[in-house]
């Protein structure tokens, strides 16, 4: 069996690490990020929410169940690069129908293994996360750091529609179909409409392109907007599309990248943070009920809005209803009507966690019940105008 090529990966500031191919040997590019989960690294890989970065894994010990084909969470592995300490040589799973380097190999995802994972990630919290380079090809750090430099940043990407589905889909409700959903995929996770027809949602999933008159034309009981990549100031459309949906009545839940857009929607501003959530361990408190809850997260931007007071928006009565217990950082929003009745929400984290913790999974019977409140609204609009949402 032959040596794995030497690799070196080089950060914008001009740090840089040596080790060995893992993965497919070339080049690559991308904002360097860490995750702190344990486990669930290929729900990571397959995350969209990933693109055009590289994730340096602060877990030493990665790859030991190899990889199978029940876990995806979307068609691909989407991350630009992958960065390990210790690879397992011998997956060890009877799940596993491949290792984790023949399955980044055949995706052509360039990755770097025997680097001190524990130094880079303390570094990158110190710095912020920033741009980077992983090359099997290039031995002159100085040379690799020009290209690195070239190359494009988080701030200002659209990214959305790169990772979109490219045709509409349903997922059938489980049992009874109690409601019908319309699901904007900015990087839809799939055990995100699996959580949803679990609890009697008819899951209708469009691309990131839809227009209004497309999501009301599934006559939906509720609109959703999915996590996903990119900076949300620079995502407009989607967020015209959800201003004209509150507009019409419809009861909305948002996730991720669904909190920074309903946020831009109701007027807030984002931001980015210095080097964001992303793991499977961070706590959070639902300020509605007090309950503090350990939550999965991958996002580098967040909602600008005040902590301690409500906001009066065109739509109603902004508040944020979870927060962060490590930085104080939004991670939830509520919007309530003139009799103090909820009418859409959001969160910043992965409630469907995958991987991850599962305190969070009320979250869709809560979108159920927001619904379920909103249906006799929706009955009063389709007989008055004979089209629901019009």
């Amino acid at each position: 069996m032959a040596l794995p090529a030497p690799a070196i990966m080089v950060l914008e500031d001009g740090r840089t690490f040596r080790g060995e191919s893992f993965g497919a040997e070339g080049e690559t590019f991308g904002e360097a990020v860490f995750s702190t989960g344990m486990s669930g690294y290929q729900e990571t890989l397959t995350d969209p929410s990933y693109h055009r970065q590289v994730v340096v894994m602060t877990a030493p010990h990665v790859g030991n169940t190899g990889m199978n084909d029940e876990d995806p969470e979307s068609s691909r592995i989407w991350v630009s690069g992958y960065v390990v300490r210790d690879p397992s040589r011998v997956p060890s799973s009877w799940r596993s129908v491949r290792g984790l380097d023949e399955a980044l190999r055949d995706q052509g995802v360039v990755g770097i293994s025997g680097v001190d994972t524990r130094a880079l990630t303390r570094h990158l919290r110190e710095r912020g996360a920033m741009r980077v380079g992983i090359s099997t090809t290039e031995t002159d750090p100085e040379r690799l750091l020009a290209r690195v430099r070239e190359s494009g940043e988080m701030e200002g990407a659209n990214l959305s529609e790169a990772v979109t589905t490219r045709e509409s889909y349903v997922v059938p409700a489980q049992g009874e179909r109690r409601f019908t959903v319309a699901a904007i995929d900015l990087g839809i996770k799939a055990n995100t409409p699996r959580m949803m027809s679990e609890r009697g949602m008819e899951v209708h999933v469009l691309p990131a392109t839809a227009s209004l008159d497309e999501v009301l034309a599934v006559e939906p009981d509720g609109l959703f907007f999915s996590n996903g990549p990119g900076d949300p100031a620079a995502t407009t459309a989607q967020v015209e599309l959800l201003q004209g949906a509150l507009r019409a009545g419809l009861p909305y839940f948002g996730i991720c990248f669904g909190n920074q857009l309903f946020g831009r929607a109701l007027g807030f501003g984002t931001y980015k943070l210095k080097y964001g959530h992303r793991g499977i361990n961070q706590p959070v408190m639902d300020r509605t009920t007090g309950k503090v809850e350990v939550t999965a997260h991958n996002h580098g931007f967040a909602v600008d809005a005040p902590l301690e007071s409500s906001t009066t928006t065109e739509f109603g009565e902004a508040t944020v209803s979870h927060v962060c217990l490590n930085d104080d950082v939004v991670e939830g929003l509520e919007l309530r009507d003139a009799d103090g009745r909820l009418t859409s929400f959001s969160v910043q984290y992965h409630p469907e966690a995958a991987a991850g913790p599962h305190d969070a999974a009320y979250l869709f019977d809560r979108f159920a019940d927001l619904m379920g409140g909103g249906l006799e609204a929706r009955s009063a609009r389709t007989s008055t105008t004979g089209k629901t949402g019009a």
